[in-house]
């Protein structure tokens, strides 16, 4: 049964796309079958897989309206051992057009639960935001990843989201857990960074994973090239750091 995994930080800017994208490339480049879920409506977790999101016939959107079943969403083997549920800017409407919808938090888990024994892991990438959108990730997750990117205010809003998460827990998913955080865009040159994290680990009675991300020219520039890290650029410090957490997150979430 498929581990899902939902990437949320409300904050953007943080590196939660990117993570996204390369935390499941990398988990998938170690044999395992991974499902993508992009519910972010900007759609940047599709693009950065090379897929032209404006084109797309079925998306996550028309999922969620019940147009379309999961099945006809999902872009199989886009990449070895990786399908995507792919997202565009139509998501954005999806909030509205679901006001008065009975049970609308579990329309993201109705769907996933028909496929997820198919994965090893399924990795949703969140808006930046505590939406609808967002309680339907959490509603379907097994854990919530958060990436924290190493700066003065990292610990902002980071007790808010986890406020959610426990509500989350409460009332819709009694089986949420925080997978962790991960740190992103750490500077080793800054005395800054390492202060970042050395506070964060001190308020946290969360699971932060050792691996940090880089600040990184070659992460940066993957996107616009359509691939992950691991293929645009496999001995960057960026892919490396990814590949670790990617051992890390797959030894955390083993059975």
């Amino acid at each position: 049964m498929g581990r899902i995994i939902a990437i949320a930080n409300q904050k953007g800017g943080v590196g939660k796309t990117t993570t996204s994208i390369n935390l499941s490339a990398c988990i998938a480049a170690k044999g395992k079958k991974v499902l993508v879920i992009d519910i972010d409506p900007q759609g940047n977790t599709t693009s950065g897989y090379g897929i032209e999101k404006n084109d797309l016939e079925n998306t996550i959107y028309e999922l969620i309206l019940g147009d379309c079943s999961i099945e006809d969403c999902i872009l199989k083997e886009i990449l070895p051992n990786i399908s995507i549920l792919p997202s565009n800017v139509n998501l954005a409407a999806a909030e509205i057009e679901l006001i008065g919808v009975e049970k609308k938090e579990y329309i993201l888990k109705n769907e996933v639960d028909w496929v997820k024994d198919r994965y090893d892991f399924i990795i949703i990438d969140c808006p930046p935001s505590l939406s609808l959108l967002t309680v339907n990730a959490m509603t379907t997750a097994d854990s919530v990843l958060v990436p924290i990117q190493c700066e003065y205010y990292a610990l902002e809003g980071l007790s808010q989201l986890i406020h959610t998460v426990n509500l989350v827990k409460e009332r819709l998913n009694p089986d949420l857990d925080m997978d962790g955080v991960v740190f992103t865009m750490y500077d080793s040159r800054t005395n800054l960074s390492s202060q970042v994290v050395d506070n964060v680990k001190s308020h946290l009675s969360q699971k932060v994973y050792n691996t940090l991300i880089p600040r990184n020219i070659r992460l940066a520039e993957a996107p616009s090239y359509g691939k992950p890290i691991n293929l645009y650029d496999p001995k960057s410090a960026g892919s490396e750091s990814y590949m670790s957490l990617a051992d890390e997150v797959i030894k955390n979430n083993s059975v």
